[in-house]
């Protein structure tokens, strides 16, 4: 049993099991951010531009006693184009120009040579120094 404990212990404790679960905290927190921003920016836009909040009721039809909703699937898209562009306008770009700053005049360094290639150009080296017979 103790054994048992032992090994439940390790696997908590490595590193990837705790990154993991941070991120689903910081995820869940930062999906009511963007949340936040699509209910309080943009969904108003969209009651601006068409009189109603959700466009589900505005646009059905019914064909044989069965009714159609393209209005639910229209505000559908609608919401996951303004939730993507919230969160490449607040999130992404504003993150790619900070590491775009902080990566101005930085000088990558080359590559170092692999061992195998190093190994070929000495072989190289002293088959060309090598007297002829």
């Amino acid at each position: 049993m103790k054994d048992i404990l032992q090994g439940f212990k390790n696997f908590i404790m490595r590193g990837n099991v705790i990154e993991l679960a941070v991120a689903f905290v910081i995820g869940a927190a930062f999906a009511e951010v963007v949340k936040a921003i699509v209910e309080g920016l943009l969904t108003p836009l969209i009651a601006a531009l068409f009189g109603e909040v959700s466009l589900g009721g505005v646009l059905q039809f019914t064909i044989n006693n069965a009714d159609f909703y393209p209005g639910v699937v229209l505000n559908a898209l609608i919401t996951f184009l303004f939730t993507a562009a919230a969160i490449y306008f607040f999130v992404v770009l504003p993150i790619n120009k900070l590491a775009e700053r902080r990566n101005r005049g930085k000088v990558e360094e080359p590559a170092a040579t692999a061992e195998d290639v190093l190994l070929l150009q000495e072989i190289r080296d002293l088959l060309k120094n090598r007297p002829t017979v």
